[in-house]
This record gives C-alpha cells, sequence and structure tokens, in this order.
C-alpha cells in the first residue's frame, strides 16, 4: 500500500516562496496520479495540483501560475512550489494518491483515496 508523507510546511511571508515534499513510497504502479490537496480554515478540501506517470499536471484555475507540481526522476517524491504565496493560501496541505486502475486524475475525482497526515503552511503579510 502506498504511503505518503508531507513535509516543507512552515510560516512564510506572502510574495515569498515556499517548497512543499511529499515522500512516496510502497509504490509499484506504473499508472499513477499523484495531486496536492489543501483545507484552509473553515473551507471544505480542494484541489489544488496533480501530475500522471507521463507528466501531465493539472492546477485549480485560481492557483495557475504561482504553485508547480514536480515530481523527482525517481518517482518516490512529490513536490509543490509555492511562489507569491497569498494570506488566502494559509491551510493544511495533503498530497493524495488516485487509487483507481485507471486513474482519471480529476481534482474533483473521488478515487484520491490515500492521503498523508497533511502540512501547515500559515502565509503572513
Amino acid at each position: 500500500q502506498v504511503r505518503l508523507a508531507e513535509s516543507g510546511g512552515g510560516s512564510v511571508q506572502a510574495g515569498g516562496s515556499l517548497r512543499l515534499s511529499c515522500d512516496v513510497s510502497g509504490y509499484t504502479r506504473s499508472m499513477y496520479c499523484l495531486a496536492w490537496f489543501r483545507q484552509r480554515p473553515g473551507k471544505e478540501r480542494e484541489g489544488v495540483a496533480s501530475i500522471t506517470n507521463r507528466r501531465r499536471t493539472d492546477y485549480a484555475d485560481a492557483l495557475k501560475g504561482r504553485f508547480t507540481i514536480s515530481g523527482d526522476n525517481t518517482e518516490k517524491t512529490l513536490f509543490l512550489q509555492m511562489n507569491d504565496p497569498k494570506p488566502e493560501d494559509t491551510a493544511i496541505y495533503y498530497c493524495a494518491e488516485d487509487s483507481s486502475t485507471v486513474p482519471i486524475c480529476s481534482l474533483i475525482s473521488p478515487d484520491f483515496t490515500d492521503w498523508g497526515q497533511g502540512t501547515q503552511v500559515t502565509v503572513s503579510t
């Protein structure tokens, strides 16, 4: 079973940058979809960005241009580069896997069933 562990969260000033990491272990699938989600205070969890084994990426419209999802060549670590963060980006960030046999990899898909524990990001003015 896949195990996901986020790190890299913390406090950052608005306009700065922060990179989140997600260590992926127990993974043997050649076809996969990994994603970042977040839960802001008082809000429902929402999709941030996703990436497939073919490096196809997708982003929430409001975050395009500021956030970048990527994976390392070993496919063991997932990253989220956050540039120009804003106070409204304050949230717990989670990495997740679409566990369906043929992942659709949609950020609104219910097939993200494996989750990390989350990492807190706080953006201050």
